[in-house]
């Protein structure tokens, strides 16, 4: 099967790197200098720096020549979702889609599927890939599972079953909606973690964070017509504690750096990565707000990206809310 895969930051390259493993895999990218990096590096060094890429996959700066393929997997930052979907519809219609991105889109706060549908149709078949998973890890093998997640179980079994090897294990999931909430929501959670661990506040403070966080992602992801249940699994929890806890976490990092004292602009510049949590967190606060729904944590991160209070007075107001039934 030929899979071709949108987008080479450090999830596309992995990604393509996990796949290869099975597949014939081609790897996009619109710059034309980081298709000569990769094909001269011979590995991703801005991204994944000292894992080699197989002379097996294909490299190329044409997406009409990539889009030959079987399944289209588009692994861009959340901002080029829209644009890399218009454009596979005028080169390759009808081939089935997966998406890796995470978040709500900056401006109209909608979720990935929304924009793939206005894009592609409501019809089209397609679904997202998402879950706990570092892009070094899966990149170096190392034993990871992930969510496939569409409207139709029947499309998301078929690709679990295709794509599923004994490293990168993938389980079929019909709750779309509530696997986005779940991506996209975790990393504004994992900005709080990083600013209460960043304050030395403990391991303590971190579970209890972890735990209403997910209560956040559970009401706001139930108001939108997710299922309970899909926050207990890969796509929720296991999303959730992964980035909380795990040192490779852009948004955890974000989230150190701002308890350190240092700006917004400062710490972008120093990640040399996208952290999705920065722009969703304005999205999540704007839409809870207009549903009616309480989120505090995303609040109290929004006002430290904001400016509007510091990161330790922004923690200090969560401790000192009222005490509520769980």
């Amino acid at each position: 099967m030929r899979i071709a895969v949108f987008g080479a930051g450090a999830w596309g390259t992995a990604l393509a790197l996990a796949f290869a493993r099975g597949h014939q895999v081609v790897l996009w990218s619109r710059e034309s200098a980081e298709i000569a990096a990769l094909r001269a590096d011979g590995e991703n060094r801005r991204y994944l720096p000292g894992i080699p890429l197989p002379a097996t996959l294909q490299l190329t700066d044409s997406l009409p020549e990539a889009a030959r393929a079987d399944l289209h997997l588009v692994v861009t930052p959340l901002a080029g979702l829209r644009d890399t979907a218009r454009a596979l519809r005028a080169a390759a219609p009808g081939t089935p889609l997966l998406w890796a991105c995470k978040g709500l889109e900056a401006g109209t706060a909608k979720l990935p599927h929304q924009i793939v549908a206005e894009e592609l149709g409501d019809d089209a078949p397609c679904g997202v890939l998402t879950g706990p998973s570092f892009a070094a890890e899966v990149a170096k093998g190392l034993p990871a599972a992930v969510t496939v997640a569409a409207r139709d179980i029947g499309f998301a079994s078929h690709w679990v079953q295709a794509l599923h090897n004994n490293r990168l294990r993938l389980y079929a999931n019909d709750d779309l909606v509530g696997a986005e909430v779940g991506g996209a929501v975790k990393n504004v959670m994992a900005i709080a973690a990083g600013i209460a661990d960043g304050m030395g506040f403990g391991l303590n403070a971190r579970a209890a964070l972890i735990t209403r966080g997910l209560a956040e992602i559970t009401r706001l992801g139930v108001e939108l017509g997710a299922r309970r249940d899909t926050f207990m699994g890969l796509a929720g929890l296991g999303d959730l504690v992964l980035t909380c806890t795990g040192d490779l976490s852009r948004n955890r990092r974000v989230g150190l750096m701002l308890a350190e004292g240092k700006t917004l602009p400062d710490i972008l510049a120093a990640l040399g990565h996208v952290a999705e949590g920065v722009s969703t967190t304005h999205e999540v606060a704007a839409l809870a707000g207009r549903l009616g729904v309480d989120m505090p944590i995303t609040l109290a991160v929004e006002g430290v990206l904001n400016g509007t209070v510091s990161a330790r007075d922004a923690v200090e107001q969560l401790l000192a809310r009222d005490p509520k039934q769980e």
